[in-house]
């Protein structure tokens, strides 16, 4: 499988947004035997977390207690003013391995995968790689 790339369109300056099923559908025809999905966000404003997708009250949440502990507004040195958004993709982190197995990420019965919003709204991008068991 090539490296395949997701754009999605955030709304609001902090958001999390579940990202799931647009990547069960871009690689849904490369998605087979066992391995592991690799999913990497090339933003330093941005990034990807594994959490709770069944109920949205969860992601508010997160959202609202990053921006609680990590205010817009702290004097900080950087001139654009998203230091914030800088700091908290640095908590979340860019990139994640998910395993799977016979066409299925192996994710919690609740899990969803998310891409973390900090600095919209904007395009963004998300790229996709399958490794794939060869034994």
């Amino acid at each position: 499988m090539n490296l395949k790339k997701i754009t999605l369109n955030t709304e609001k300056r902090n958001v999390l947004v579940d990202i799931t099923n647009m990547i069960k559908s871009s690689i849904s025809d490369d998605f087979h035997g066992e391995g592991v999905l690799f999913v990497f966000c090339p933003h330093t404003t941005a990034a990807l977390a594994i959490n709770e997708s069944a109920d949205p009250d969860v992601s508010l949440d997160i959202e609202e207690t990053l921006s609680s502990i990590i205010p817009a507004n702290n004097n900080y040195h950087h001139f654009e003013g998203n230091s914030d958004s800088h700091i908290k993709t640095v908590i979340t982190g860019q990139s994640l391995s998910i395993p799977f197995l016979e066409g299925k990420l192996i994710l919690g019965k609740w899990q969803g995968i998310f891409f973390c919003e900090y600095d919209g709204p904007r395009s963004r991008e998300v790229y996709l790689m399958i490794i794939r068991n060869t034994d």
